[in-house]
């Protein structure tokens, strides 16, 4: 097992080829998928020959950034995943947090717990100098995560749903945070907003 990062209650570690059916079984959840793809679940088919192989591409390419497998340490049991990436044709340094987590898992404070890791690792240790995520704006928890993790709301757009019929748009939001804004947090500087 190839761990990439620890938290106190969660391991986060490289996918293997032996985790398909961990991601089938977080895909085939409706209530996972309803921000996703409008509660379509991703096909097994899909996620052995497209998803998968993607997830293990990025440790080729990258040290630093990709998907990793999120492990509860008190159980071993596979809560979802997390990425933090170079998203195509993003600025130098600029990477995109996101996270899928079962939903066993939701309300309990993983996905924000392992988001901040994420972020203090890629700004103390990766030299990423500008984290962004996005989610539906409707998605009020994974919006709620973003904002316990330190980011905040930059602006809002529409888009396309995927894989809903006739892709239809909805209103998506992109919370922000740069390397400046995080330290001026972590080193509890009073009154200081975050910059984006």
């Amino acid at each position: 097992m190839h761990v990439f990062l620890e938290t106190e209650r969660l391991v986060l570690r490289r996918f293997t080829t032996g985790d398909v059916d961990n991601l089938a079984g977080l895909d085939a959840d409706p209530d996972v998928m309803r921000f996703v793809s409008g509660g379509i679940p991703t096909s097994r088919e899909e996620i052995e020959n497209d998803f998968l192989p993607a997830f293990l591409g990025y440790y080729q390419r990258y040290q630093a950034f990709g998907f990793w497998a999120a492990i509860e340490k008190s159980t071993g049991d596979f809560l979802g995943w997390f990425h933090f990436r170079p998203r195509e044709g993003s600025a130098p340094g600029q990477v995109e947090l996101g996270y899928r987590m079962r939903k066993s898992a939701w309300g309990k404070g993983y996905a924000a717990e392992g988001s901040r890791a994420l972020i203090r690792k890629g700004f103390t240790e990766s030299g990423v100098q500008r984290v962004t995520a996005e989610a539906m704006a409707a998605n009020t928890a994974s919006r709620r995560v973003m904002e316990k993790a330190g980011l905040t709301l930059t602006r809002t757009f529409s888009q396309p749903l995927p894989g809903a019929a006739g892709g239809h748009p909805v209103e998506v939001v992109e919370y922000a945070l740069n390397r400046a804004g995080w330290e001026q947090r972590d080193q509890g500087s009073a009154g200081a907003a975050p910059q984006q």
